[in-house]
């Protein structure tokens, strides 16, 4: 009996040089819709679905090959003597290699406009339906649901019997695939139709890269994205230049590529061990990174930048100047690129500064389970926030403190930043506890922390605090309250003369 193979493709890259290997190998070609129209237009002797289930497709293409004759022959273990005299007694013939890719789902739901008819109606059935089937019978079926496989598969196929193991692999694949195609439109229904925690959690990722290592050498690595992430990201970012990203670039890269698109204005971040250690914001992108070298000209070498407008050719003279290991931006002038690909190593990122797609739950990982938020995309306003101290905060220090209260919502908690003048001057980052925290950030300022504002990402419950910041020279505050204890600090503000503003917004980021 000739050997059968089944083809039934959306993605038809090197589909016909397939399957005329196929066909010269004397397998006998089935196939349905547009997949039958191509090999029939390269003059392959490919025959339709419907001659071998002797029923036409119906219901606008939802049923062809959901037929007892297509399954059964994808089924039927081939060492089972009653699974093959019952396709013998229905002359139903075996099926030997399945070639699927299903309907594109993901392209469909990631154009502008897309309907809910329209998602729906690329929901593919029989397609998964036939690759589970083969990759359940892997053992006698040979699934093949990826083109960059065709050439292997081909050589097994010469070897006349694929190995065990190698058709193992493939089944592997599939369940992957069809996993992947089932989060992606679980998802998409759990979205459009509101639900914010449902039952189980079905998320999906798309390899970009093996990863060298992770944290440490002896990690294994990799690096995932979502299945239709769009806008500011590194997991679709641009690489223009550069070698290749490690696990510890990519964390660092997302943690600047975060705080820079909190301001509107041209603004510059570094980062080293996912901390600010600089922020700058200015009229040009060439003054906000200068302001940003200059908060701490020792810990930004070696560092990320991440910028919110195109790296011109002045910003580019002042980035060459120091080791930098990864500069993020929307884009590179043609100067600035001349200027930076000198250097062989520096990765250069071209990405969207537009929070778009997935921007709405963050996803961490514990041991045996995972923790699910929503993303901290809190901001507040000057609307929005409270003076509970006897001297008010003008509209210098007012902007100053707003600038230092989006630093610190990326910083590790514990967490102080000192700014002034649209620059951060100190970090205190991760510290077990929060006058620790200050005095490292009050050290870094230096004399500069005499007349600048500070804020710090979770309440006082004391005021020893408050008490190390009016040593320090800081003459405004920014905390979100809701200590028992606030008025204690209120109090410590006020006998230095400081201005406290609250937010009732905290910011832990552990």
């Amino acid at each position: 009996m000739k050997k059968r193979a089944l083809l039934s493709v959306s993605d038809k890259s090197n589909l016909v040089e397939f399957a005329k290997g196929l066909d010269r190998l004397g397998y006998e070609l089935v196939s349905t819709g547009g997949t039958l129209k191509a090999l029939k237009e390269a003059g392959l002797p490919a025959i339709p679905v419907s001659a071998v289930t002797n029923f036409e497709e119906i219901l606008d293409g939802r049923v062809k090959t959901l037929h007892p004759f297509i399954h059964a022959g994808l089924l039927a273990r081939r060492d089972d003597e009653s699974h093959q005299k019952q396709l013998l007694d229905r002359d139903i013939h075996p099926i030997d290699v399945v070639v699927v890719n299903l309907y594109p789902f993901k392209q469909t739901i990631e154009q502008e406009g897309v309907t809910e008819e329209e998602a729906v109606e690329n929901i593919d059935i029989g397609g998964p339906t036939m690759l589970r089937a083969a990759a359940k019978n892997f053992r006698d079926v040979t699934v093949v649901v990826d083109p960059s496989d065709y050439d292997s598969v081909l050589n097994q196929l010469n070897s006349v019997q694929p190995s065990v193991d190698f058709r193992k692999q493939l089944a592997a694949k599939v369940f992957r695939h069809t996993a992947n195609y089932d989060a992606m439109i679980a998802n998409y229904f759990t979205t459009i139709t509101g639900e914010t925690d449902p039952e189980t959690l079905t998320i999906t990722y798309e390899k970009v890269q093996s990863l060298r290592y992770g944290e440490n050498p002896h990690q294994q690595a990799a690096f995932y994205q979502e299945a239709n992430v769009k806008g500011a990201s590194i997991a679709n970012a641009k690489q223009l230049h550069g070698k290749e990203l490690s696990y510890n670039n990519i964390q660092d890269a997302n943690a600047a590529l975060e705080i820079v698109l909190e301001y509107s204005k041209p603004a510059a971040v570094a980062v080293k061990h996912m901390n600010p250690c600089g922020v700058g914001i200015g009229e040009t992108i060439s003054v906000a990174y200068a302001k940003a070298y200059e908060a701490d000209p020792v810990s930004i070498f070696g560092g990320i930048i991440a910028l919110n407008r195109e790296v011109d050719a002045d910003t580019a003279n002042q980035l060459k100047d120091i080791f930098l290991e990864i500069i993020i931006a929307p884009s590179f002038s043609n100067e600035a690129l001349e200027l930076l690909t000198v250097k062989p190593n520096i990765r250069l990122l071209e990405t969207p500064m537009e929070w778009a797609g997935s921007n709405t739950k963050k996803v961490v990982s514990v041991v045996g389970g995972l923790l699910v938020q929503d993303r901290d995309n809190g901001t507040v306003t000057e609307e929005d926030i409270t003076v509970p101290t006897d001297r008010k905060p003008n509209q210098i220090e007012l902007a100053e403190l707003l600038f230092a209260w989006k630093v610190v919502k990326h910083v590790k908690s514990n967490a102080i930043v000192v700014a002034k003048g649209d620059q951060t001057l100190g970090v205190g980052a991760g510290q077990m506890n929060r006058v620790g925290a200050a005095k490292i950030a009050f050290e870094q300022a230096g004399n500069k922390a005499k007349g600048a504002v500070m804020s710090s990402d979770a309440f006082f419950p004391m005021p020893d605090t408050v008490e190390a910041a009016a040593e320090a020279g800081i003459t405004a505050i920014i905390q979100p309250g809701g200590s028992k204890r606030d008025q204690d600090s209120i109090d410590a503000c006020n006998k230095h003369g400081i201005t406290m503003v609250l937010t009732g917004m905290r910011h832990f980021k552990h």
